[in-house]
């Protein structure tokens, strides 16, 4: 089943109540490779793998169909600071 970045976005903000989501479909339309920018407060003080874990858990059942995904995980922090 393909996947639309606007549902993944909207999962992925419910899920880790993420302040900041981008959402890049990169497989010309079939929804299976994605890429995406997660600003969470819930990855403070976690390492980059919990983090992965954390977001890995809020798509479960869309990684099953899901071919390539890549994530970069940001605190609010870490946000602000790449955003100045």
């Amino acid at each position: 089943m393909p996947y639309s970045e606007e549902y993944i976005r909207s999962k992925l903000i419910k899920h880790l109540q993420a302040s900041h989501v981008e959402v890049e479909d990169q497989s010309d339309g079939c929804g299976a490779k994605f890429a995406v920018l997660i600003v969470s407060a819930k990855f403070e003080g976690k390492p980059l793998l919990q983090r992965h874990r954390l977001v890995n858990a809020a798509l479960e059942e869309e990684l099953k169909d899901i071919h390539a995904f890549s994530q970069k995980t940001l605190t609010p922090d870490q946000w602000k600071k790449q955003q100045s």
